[in-house]
């Protein structure tokens, strides 16, 4: 290996340990409460050498939410290698319950993913296009997966004919992201007060979502439970 080939090398060695410095800091912390200080401590550089790296904290927190995207991709991709669905809602089951594993396995960086998806597009500014860039094309790979998916039980016949795939996986997931949310944030209280095994809630949820744009009412998990 050469010399210029050894320093791009530590280059990209350094960039990742401030990267996962930032992860230890904002995960245990909170964005919002975190500083290039404390990541520059915590990575033990200088405060200088983060700057070298990186323009802001928020395109750090751009790195971690890319790495949160691969990482649910990865799942999501064996999710389909194990389960090897045969049809449509098979598909929505896998991408659903990937999903929701990456919610629980890997809670700090659905989180992060989760207040990307709601901030305002002006809290880009300043950013380098390429970042943001990827950080867009990433989630629109997730949300294809889903508008697939429904394209395929239209053709299929096991979703309403008319659907409109593209609106349909825009409301699914915004549904299944209240879902998780709820799940988490209100636990006790579906124990307490409504007696649902939170899990239960999950499985549920989907049952209803799947009912709500199958063709006859019944997706076929309902029809099995049901028979």
């Amino acid at each position: 290996m050469g010399r210029k080939e050894r320093s791009q090398k530590e280059k990209e060695l350094r960039r990742g340990d401030i990267i996962d410095a930032a992860e230890r800091v904002f995960f245990s912390k909170g964005y919002e409460n975190s500083s290039m200080d404390e990541v520059a401590k915590e990575a033990e550089f200088s405060k200088r050498t983060v700057y070298m790296y990186f323009s802001s904290k928020e395109q750090i927190y751009y790195e971690i939410m890319i790495r949160g995207y691969r990482l649910l991709i990865d799942m999501l991709e064996a999710g389909f290698e194990e389960k090897k669905p045969q049809n449509a809602v098979e598909e929505l089951r896998c991408i659903f319950f990937s999903f929701f594993r990456f919610s629980q396995e890997h809670a700090a960086y659905f989180k992060a993913i989760m207040e990307y998806e709601t901030r305002d597009s002006d809290q880009c500014a300043g950013l380098e296009d390429a970042l943001v860039e990827e950080c867009y094309q990433l989630g629109e790979q997730i949300f294809d997966y889903l508008s697939r998916a429904l394209q395929k039980g239209i053709q299929e016949r096991s979703l309403r004919k008319g659907l409109d795939s593209e609106k349909a996986a825009l409301i699914l997931w915004a549904c299944t992201v209240g879902v998780f949310n709820t799940r988490e944030k209100k636990k006790e209280y579906l124990r307490n007060y409504h007696s649902i095994d939170p899990e239960e809630f999950v499985t549920e949820a989907f049952d209803m979502m799947m009912h709500l744009i199958a063709d006859k009412g019944e997706t076929e998990h309902e029809r099995k439970k049901n028979s």
